[in-house]
C-alpha cells in the first residue's frame, strides 16, 4: 500500500512539473535556476566547512 502511495506522489510531482513547463516556461526556468543556485550555495558551504576543519577549526 505504501509503495502505491509513493508511486502516486511521484506521478503527481512529475505531472505538476510538466504542467508548469508547458504553461509557463519562463517561470519553470526560474525554478530551475533557483534550484541550481541552492545546490551551488550548499556545495560552497560544505567546501568552506571542510576547509575550516582541515585548518584545525581556526
Amino acid at each position: 500500500m505504501a509503495v502505491n502511495a509513493k508511486k502516486v506522489a511521484v506521478y503527481a510531482v512529475v505531472a505538476f512539473a510538466v504542467y508548469v513547463i508547458i504553461t509557463d516556461p519562463a517561470k519553470a526556468a526560474d525554478y530551475v535556476q533557483v534550484g541550481f543556485e541552492g545546490i551551488s550555495d550548499a556545495a560552497k558551504a560544505i567546501g568552506d566547512f571542510m576547509t575550516w576543519v582541515a585548518n584545525g577549526g581556526k
